[in-house]
């Protein structure tokens, strides 16, 4: 039996998929706002937390 993991993805494309700066993206992970794991001192983030996160600012703007 395999499981899927989720794909991580780097900080650069964190910010070319949510349109904003590298600030911004260390910004959303220090607040707790954008979930991120270390792999050998490389942040990582996964699909699923950038998804979580967008889906809360709709939420949010509704």
């Amino acid at each position: 039996m395999t499981t899927a993991t989720p794909e991580l993805l780097t900080v650069p494309e964190v910010m070319e998929r949510l349109n904003v700066g590298r600030t911004k993206v260390y910004d959303l992970i220090r607040t707790r706002r954008l979930v991120s794991i270390k792999v050998d001192g490389c942040r990582r983030i996964p699909t699923d937390a950038v998804r979580a996160f967008i889906t809360g600012q709709i939420g949010e703007a509704a």
